[in-house]
């Protein structure tokens, strides 16, 4: 999101504007991500006002991480030769999102997030995703509005919710990706490309599953069902340098096969997660809830979970794409 003005950095107004004229975008390279990740931190926590902005998100990694799980999907929009701000794009098979969009404080408002949205938008056309989506600011209008010129609208809540972890029991039937073979993990991809089509058709993690081993995020939990199919997945991200931060585990995403007994499938999932934070020795567990999901929302709440973060969800096309009231899914498109 590109973040507003409503706490500017000072610089002269002439100044900001042949800045903002000379800005070109290309794309994110690595030895720009330490710059990068001081813009995200410091736009954030300025919005935010914070009273150290750069430290806004602790120890948890969002630029780093997402440039790694798909570099040509990672820009960067510079002014005089030097990096002022940042989008992300994250393909999920038939859905898209993008995120976080950041810009420098001092060149809020000068039109460079609008920049930064051209190659992502051209990144979903390549990928020909059919829903596309994004986190935002609910109390934000200038936020709405920027992405309503794209198509993009506003639909219902979504709760970004924590709870303490409580020690539990093991679950039956849970397997971690981290865990399988080489010669298994193929298998495993199959299997949980078909649980998320049965949920959104052509709706994939396989990206995040990958990434999140390859980087060493975290893990994802495979939850067996009767034959061969899944009951659940849930991609999980574990502690410092991933995107949960210290002593968290984070649940980037996460779903059950749907249909009669979901809920019961998710409240074994739910049990999975905080399962695999008390292994990591975490001691919160973090996770995203659009509140189209009702029965979802609810069970969460009933288990302890609270919200600390609260944001809405835009849509293109204006649909719910799976944020429907039968489908028990965790995420926040942040």
């Amino acid at each position: 999101m590109e973040l507003g003005a409503e706490r500017r950095a000072i610089m002269p107004a002439a100044k900001r504007t042949s800045v903002a004229a000379s800005v070109s975008v290309r794309p994110l390279a690595e030895p720009d991500l330490d710059r990068a990740d001081e813009i995200f931190r410091v736009a954030f926590g300025t919005f935010f006002g914070a009273p150290e902005p750069e430290t806004f998100f602790g120890t948890a990694d969002y630029v780093r991480t997402r440039w790694a799980a798909d570099p040509h999907a990672a820009f960067a929009a510079t002014a005089e030769g030097e990096v002022v701000g940042s989008n992300f794009a994250a393909n999920w098979g038939s859905v898209g999102f993008f995120g976080p969009l950041t810009v420098r404080p001092d060149l809020w408002d000068q039109g460079i997030g609008r920049r930064l949205m051209e190659p992502v938008m051209a990144c979903f056309d390549t990928w020909e995703n059919r829903h596309l989506g994004l986190f935002t600011f609910s109390h934000s209008p200038k936020h709405l509005e920027l992405y309503r010129r794209y198509g993009f609208w506003p639909r219902f809540l979504t709760a970004i919710m924590k709870k303490q972890v409580a020690v539990s029991a093991a679950v039956p039937g849970r397997v971690l990706y981290g865990e399988l073979t080489a010669a298994e993990r193929p298998d495993a991809l199959s299997l949980s490309r078909a649980l998320t089509g049965a949920v959104y058709e052509g709706l994939s993690l396989e990206r995040e599953i990958m990434a999140t081993q390859a980087q060493g995020l975290g893990d994802t939990i495979l939850l067996e069902g009767a034959g061969s199919d899944l009951d659940g997945l849930a991609v999980c991200h574990c502690g410092a340098g991933s995107e949960a931060g210290e002593d968290v585990c984070f649940v980037k995403f996460g779903a059950v096969r749907p249909g009669p007994d979901a809920e019961d499938r998710f409240e074994r999932l739910l049990n999975a997660c905080e399962q695999l934070a008390t292994e990591k020795g975490l001691g919160q567990l973090d996770a995203g809830m659009n509140l189209a999901r009702q029965d979802a929302y609810r069970r969460m709440v009933d288990r302890g979970f609270r919200t600390w973060l609260q944001g809405v969800t835009m849509h293109k096309p204006n649909e719910p794409g799976y944020s429907r009231p039968d489908a028990y899914v965790i995420d926040d498109w942040r």
